[in-house]
C-alpha cells in the first residue's frame, strides 16, 4: 500500500465509510456541479467568428502567424507555403494525429515523417486541442497522436486549429476537456503555448527561440469537425 493509499485508508476508517457509497458520491457530483464560476474576462466572448478574430489579434500580438483555410485538404498546401517562404526545408513531422493523416500530403512536394522528435527536426506539426480567444493561446495534448517533442523541440512549430475548436477563455477548455475524455480519462498533459519561445533573462533583450521554436505558426480551417478527439 502506498503512502496516499494508507492516507485515505486512515480517513475513511475515521469517518467509518468505505469510499463507495452512493449517497456520498451524489452528494460530491452535486457539489461540483453547482460550484460557482469565476470572472471571465469578456475579451474573449462574442460568437464564433468573433472568438476567431479575437483569437488571431491575439496570437499575432504574441508573435505567432496565423492563416485561415477553408477545408482540411487546404492544409498541406499551407504549410508548403509557410515552409517556402522562409526558406525552409520541405521536411516535417508529425504524430498519428488521424485529423492530420487525412489530409493530402502527397499533393505537396513536403517529405513527411512520422513519431516523436529526436531534437533533429527543423519543422514539426501537431493538431490543437482547442484555442482561447483570450490571450490566443493553443491547448495541445501529450499522446501518440501530437507527441508533445513535437511542441518544443522542433525549430518551427506548426499548429493546425479547427476553427470550432477556439473558446473563449481557458475555463471552456477544461470544459472541453471533462466532456471529451469523462473522469480520469483525460492525458498525461496540457500544454498551453502562447506565441513562440522567448527569454528576456539577458539583459532585458527579447530572444526568440530560447528554450523552444522560434517561430509558432497557426493554420486555422474553417470546416466543421464535430468531436474534439
Amino acid at each position: 500500500m502506498s503512502s496516499r493509499e494508507a492516507i485515505f485508508a486512515s480517513i475513511r476508517r475515521a469517518l467509518h465509510v468505505a469510499g463507495g457509497e452512493a449517497p456520498r458520491r451524489e452528494i460530491v457530483a452535486e457539489r461540483l456541479a453547482a460550484a460557482p464560476v469565476g470572472v471571465i474576462p469578456a475579451r474573449g466572448q462574442g460568437d464564433a467568428e468573433a472568438r476567431l478574430k479575437t483569437f488571431a489579434a491575439e496570437a499575432d500580438r504574441a508573435q505567432a502567424s496565423v492563416a485561415t483555410v477553408a477545408e482540411a485538404a487546404d492544409v498541406p498546401k499551407e504549410i508548403a507555403r509557410f515552409l517556402r517562404e522562409h526558406n525552409l526545408p520541405a521536411h516535417l513531422r508529425m504524430g498519428d494525429d488521424p485529423l492530420l493523416a487525412a489530409m493530402p500530403w502527397s499533393a505537396t512536394a513536403l517529405e513527411i515523417a512520422h513519431g516523436p522528435s529526436d531534437g533533429h527536426d527543423l519543422n514539426a506539426v501537431t493538431a490543437a486541442f482547442a484555442g482561447i480567444a483570450e490571450t490566443g493561446t493553443v491547448a495541445l495534448l501529450s499522446g501518440p497522436d501530437n507527441p508533445t517533442t513535437l511542441n518544443f523541440l522542433p525549430d518551427n512549430a506548426i499548429v493546425v486549429l479547427p476553427a470550432d475548436r477556439v473558446e473563449g477563455a481557458i475555463e471552456g477548455v477544461f470544459k472541453r476537456l471533462r466532456e471529451t475524455f469523462g473522469p480520469g480519462g483525460g492525458p498525461r498533459t496540457v500544454n498551453l503555448v502562447t506565441g513562440p519561445s522567448r527569454s528576456a533573462d539577458i539583459e532585458q533583450t527579447l530572444l526568440l527561440g530560447a528554450h523552444g521554436p522560434r517561430r509558432l505558426h497557426i493554420v486555422i480551417v474553417k470546416e466543421s469537425f464535430g468531436s474534439t478527439h
